[in-house]
């Protein structure tokens, strides 16, 4: 059947998601670290691709959906520098581009990147005449290669794996530098202060703090690199309070800003004995949902920044404080609405390496308890050794690029035995980059010794808890199905989820009595966080509290998942 019989073409609300403007996704792209240089290269190029949007979606202007086999594609676009652009040396920043790219400038290559997901920068600054226009040339090469982190993507898409994309989905930009920059910087918060680690070369630095809630503005100068720095009447972020504090860093030539929230995450027993996630030193549970991150006519992205928004909010008002990011990375913006709305996220490291469906689902689906008891050697799966430092690579840089958002509060290395080896290795790996966020190590099953929490993921039997020496996470359950006529789905043919309803009204209830029975009397025996699936409906997949195109299914708050 072809495509265009088979699959509906959904458009999300202007309402919701935005539309598509002229220069999409024309906001600030690095909150964490802004200068007031900032030359956007979003748009349609002459290639015909609206640049962010990948080439397989409708935003994308070329919608390559049916096309088989490597794609190979190349992007082209001119650009002029305003006057007066360029201080000492021009940066060339892209935030994704899946899967490798070549990067040519007036014809001239300036250098590759490899992997899908996260972002790079080049010096351009020798490649740049002195006569304007300037052509920008990227070469993209997408084999979905599965030595490169490749998360839900595939080929021939279908049930729980969703249409792939290639090439450019993430904003382009130029930036430009003095001799003297800062680098980049490491915020660690305490509930008093915070630790600042910069990368410069300058020898003093001037800071300035702020709370937006208001106040008097903190200023120093200082001559350390790597300094304490206390907060007057700390105000503390929170899903419930997401209190915000900005930060200007001033060197010698380079002034940039950024923004902290105030928060810790540690693991301590309750007064019942029972391991507790504890935020802000106490105990708090994180009710939250499968977030996939993907849109009908964006693929990756929504039409804009706002759909991020709206997405936040319709989980708040359901009553969540929680979005489990799921083997996807967002774009920066992305966690800076977290953050400012007040919403935690759990990160998930996007799979690499071959999936088995026998091996990594139906095992341990039949015999759960025998794949968490030594079964499952993981030293011995996926063993290639250059996936395994492409996982590596990628896992260390996903964590470079997130270290500041508060809302980052958990991070998964790996899902469902996607991908997995060495589990224990991975976790000394991952808290020597970051001990300050919760480790999940192995969610769902194939658990290995170390891990912060015990996590599992139950569809197809009732949730049962046994006491264990850690947290106790379900960090996947649920699923359950409606398929919201008058057509808001994707595939008519298919409908794909854990239990199915006919009416939102079924729906409701069951998720409802879902939460009661078998979340709600755990809570005080030990369950810290729960993390349904999903937000939203994707492609096949008809199980999320929103339609694909962002309907709602369900409009009242689900309840009684508090400590």
């Amino acid at each position: 059947m072809s495509e265009k019989k088979e699959f509906n073409k959904l458009k999300v609300s202007p309402e919701y998601g935005g539309l598509v403007g002229e220069v999409p996704f024309s906001k600030y792209p690095r909150p964490q670290l802004k200068r007031d240089s900032f030359f956007n290269l979003n748009g349609k190029w002459d290639c015909g691709v609206v640049v962010p949007f990948p080439i397989e979606s409708d935003n994308g202007g070329v919608a390559l959906r049916q096309a088989q086999g490597p794609h190979e594609f190349s992007y082209y676009t001119t650009f002029s520098l305003p006057d007066n652009f360029i201080k000492d040396r021009v940066l060339l920043n892209f935030g994704a581009v899946d899967q490798i790219a070549t990067v040519f400038i007036d014809g001239q290559e300036v250098g590759e990147h490899e992997g899908g997901y996260t972002p790079f920068s080049f010096d351009i600054t020798d490649f740049l005449s002195a006569e304007n226009p300037h052509k920008i040339q990227v070469d993209v090469v997408d084999t979905l290669d599965h030595k490169y982190p490749y998360g839900k993507q595939k080929k021939n898409r279908g049930g729980m794996w969703y249409t792939p994309v290639s090439g450019i989905w993430q904003t382009v930009w130029l930036e430009s530098l003095p001799a003297s920059y800062i680098r980049g910087f490491k915020i660690t918060p305490d509930l008093q202060g915070i630790k600042l680690e910069i990368d410069g070369d300058d020898e003093e630095y001037k800071i300035e703090i702020k709370a937006r809630s208001g106040g008097a503005t903190q200023s120093l100068v200082t001559r350390q690199k790597s300094l304490y720095i206390k907060i007057e009447n700390p105000k503390l972020w929170s899903p419930e309070e997401p209190n915000l504090y900005d930060i200007t860093m001033q060197g010698s030539q380079d002034r940039v800003q950024s923004y902290f929230g105030l928060r810790t995450l540690e693991i301590a027993p309750d007064s019942d004995g029972y391991q507790r996630l504890q935020l802000n030193g106490k105990p708090y549970f994180f009710n939250g949902v499968l977030d996939q991150g993907y849109w009908p006519e964006g693929i990756f992205l929504p039409n804009s920044e706002l759909g991020w928004e709206s997405d936040i909010l319709a989980m708040k008002k359901l009553g969540f404080n929680t979005l489990r990011k799921h083997i996807k990375i967002e774009p920066a913006n992305f966690y800076e609405a977290c953050d400012r709305l007040g919403m935690i996220v759990f990160q998930d490291f996007v799979n690499n390496s071959d999936y088995s469906f026998l091996h990594d689902t139906v095992l341990p689906t039949i015999f759960p308890r025998l794949c968490d008891k030594g079964f499952f050697k993981d030293k011995n799966y996926h063993k290639n050794p250059e996936s395994r430092r492409i996982f590596k690579e990628t896992a260390a840089a996903t964590i470079s690029c997130l270290y500041n958002f508060p809302c980052i509060c958990y991070y998964t290395i790996f899902n469902e035995g996607w991908g997995q080896f060495c589990a224990d290795e991975l976790y000394d790996f991952v808290k020597a980059l970051d001990a300050t966020r919760i480790i999940d190590s192995t969610s769902g099953w194939f658990k290995q010794k170390k891990s912060d929490v015990h996590s599992d993921h139950v569809y197809f039997r009732k949730i049962k808890i046994k006491r264990t020496q850690k947290p106790i996470v379900i960090s996947e359950f649920g699923g359950y199905s409606l398929k919201l006529e008058p057509g808001h789905y994707f595939n008519k043919n298919q409908n794909y989820g854990y239990k199915s309803f006919h009416s939102q009204q079924e729906l409701e209830q069951a998720i409802q009595n879902l939460y009661d029975t078998q979340i709600k009397p755990y809570i005080k025996k030990g369950l810290c966080a729960a993390i349904y699936t999903q937000l939203s409906d994707v492609e096949d997949e008809t199980n999320g509290f929103l339609t694909y195109d962002r309907v709602a299914k369900i409009e009242r708050p689900i309840r009684g998942c508090e400590l």
